[in-house]
């Protein structure tokens, strides 16, 4: 969808490239890095400034307390702390439970290592959590539940009770807990982010994963990171040293730079920022007739697409970007085969003169 918006020269609502502007912080100090001559190879588990700002970071606003030299591993994105961890922590044909809708990402790095994705499904719309239904899920070859929260693509925020039962089956079950909470700063109406690590006798089996990308606006410097007990990040960390040895030397201090020096003003401001981009944009949608499922947290939001022609939501997203010039994702993207035809994805992590240019092109489909 990006190539073919590109190609007309459309709005791109369809990939979570976020383009807004980053930490004037955050890029200084980078830039600092490279005059200054960290061009070279990290440690296996990133610089120590960095550790010791992500130790401090989960201590006051996730309540979760690490040591920075044996709990916590910076990352090559959210994404490659989430493949280390797979493929350190589970073998082949073991199952992970992941909620649906889900992120293609989390699925498919399962499918890539030949792991088996249990999908259980959250009630349609207001993505309600069935804990009966999870619990049934259960099975002796299960080994882990991921909890993305917010969550892409529908935004949901899981809340404490929701973790907290997760967490009760997964001590009964004995099971690791996956949580990638990077969009952990996009909460809004009053939405509170819990981390499951935080919570009661879920420490020791939860792993953490996080990073830099969407918060400072950076997605191409591949900044995240992964905290868990230390029993864990030896072979977690050798795994992500094998693939992709470390995370650029020169965005590690830039992103060291932004836990410095921005304080809570800067995360209360972008949950501002993005509820009204969230708001101007389910708005459009509403007006055009594709009812969206307003987003408690992250940026993104499913809409119904059924008033647009086309039997799968892939000929629907080519139908609005043929009509409007606006691009979006097919929701049969997040769901298991056969199901999210009539929905599709829109990002809202754009500059506002890009996303007002979408809402207008969205009015004419009126």
């Amino acid at each position: 969808m990006t190539v073919e918006c590109d190609r007309i020269g459309g709005v791109n609502l369809a990939q979570g490239v976020c383009d807004t502007e980053l930490p004037a912080s955050v890029r200084d100090a980078a830039i600092d890095a490279i005059q200054a001559g960290h061009n070279i190879y990290t440690r296996l588990d990133g610089i120590a400034p960095l550790r010791a700002a992500i130790s401090r970071k989960l201590a006051g606003y996730n309540q979760v307390h690490v040591d920075p030299e044996t709990q916590v591993l910076v990352t090559s994105g959210a994404t490659g702390a989430m493949y280390a961890a797979c493929l350190a922590l589970f073998n082949p044909g073991d199952e992970i439970i992941l909620f649906e809708p889900f992120y293609g990402y989390h699925l498919n790095t399962m499918l890539s290592l030949r792991l088996k994705p249990v999908t259980q499904p959250l009630a349609a719309a207001t993505w309600e959590l069935d804990v009966d239904a999870l619990r049934a899920a259960i099975t002796p070859k299960t080994r882990a539940i991921l909890i993305n929260t917010p969550s892409n693509p529908c935004g949901k925020v899981f809340t404490r009770e929701e973790i907290e039962a997760i967490g009760e089956i997964a001590i009964e079950h004995d099971l690791f807990l996956l949580t990638d909470e990077i969009y952990e700063y996009f909460l809004f109406d009053g939405a509170r982010h819990t981390s499951a690590a935080a919570l009661p006798g879920l420490a020791e089996r939860t792993i953490l994963i996080s990073g830099f990308s969407k918060t400072f606006s950076i997605t191409g410097w591949r900044i995240g990171y992964l905290a868990a007990d230390a029993r864990w990040i030896p072979s977690i960390g050798y795994f992500h040293d094998l693939t992709y040895v470390c995370s650029p030397s020169p965005a590690q201090y830039g992103a060291a730079a932004g836990l410095a020096s921005l304080n809570g003003s800067f995360y209360e401001h972008l949950s501002r920022d993005y509820q009204q981009k969230r708001d101007m944009l389910c708005d459009a949608l509403e007006q055009a007739g594709l009812t969206p499922s307003v987003p408690e947290g992250a940026y993104y939001v499913l809409a119904d697409a059924t008033i647009l022609p086309g039997s799968t939501a892939s000929e629907k997203a080519r139908v609005l970007l043929a009509k409007t010039g606006v691009a979006a994702v097919a929701g049969s993207a997040f769901y298991s085969k056969g199901r999210g035809e009539n929905l599709l994805r829109f990002c809202f992590a754009k500059q506002d003169a890009a996303l007002e240019e979408a809402c207008e092109r969205l009015s004419l489909l009126r």
